[in-house]
């Protein structure tokens, strides 16, 4: 995996292959970066990567000078993972939390302008996460949750959901207050 712009342009991360991830594509991810840096201006964003992983995400926020992330893993190697390399590169705009996210959503008072879960494909509650974010106004006034999900998931139905895009095998559901 690797940084695609930013401080950081075309650094290569290599995350440990005991971790139990599924970093986003780099071909996914900067198509999705290409249309949040159309639309938002990403040094004053506060960010919320859920089911960090390796913290593709994140380092890429950070790379582009996102004001604030913090990174919500439930593993304590893919945490500390995050922090390591964080700290290699001298991101500290990136704060971490070992906690489930769920639970986090659920406990939070913060808001953010963007909410990135990526949560495993077989992850069952993806519905939920769509729910406390929405019920518990987690996001900013013009901020959007971004669900990266397998091709089985369809959001269409839901009632903040704004739009779809597919990147070979990887699908970014949008979703903002209406």
């Amino acid at each position: 995996m690797r940084i695609i712009s930013g401080f950081h342009k075309n650094r290569k991360i290599n995350a440990p292959k005991s971790l139990p991830v599924r970093p986003t594509t780099d071909l996914a991810k900067e198509s999705l970066f290409n249309i949040i840096n159309n639309t938002y201006n990403i040094e004053i964003l506060n960010v919320l990567d859920l089911f960090s992983g390796t913290g593709n995400i994140s380092y890429e926020f950070a790379s582009r000078g996102a004001n604030k992330i913090i990174s919500i893993d439930n593993n304590f190697n893919c945490i500390k993972f995050i922090k390591q390399t964080s700290s290699k590169l001298l991101l500290n705009n990136i704060e971490c939390k070992k906690m489930d996210s769920i639970k986090y959503l659920s406990s939070t008072k913060e808001k953010f302008d963007i909410i990135f879960a990526d949560a495993p494909y077989s992850y069952q509650f993806l519905d939920l996460i769509i729910i406390k974010i929405f019920n518990n106004s987690l996001l900013n006034e013009n901020g959007i949750l971004i669900l990266e999900h397998s091709d089985k998931n369809n959001f269409s139905n839901s009632k903040y959901f704004l739009n779809k895009k597919k990147y070979s095998s990887v699908n970014f559901s949008f979703f903002v207050k209406k």
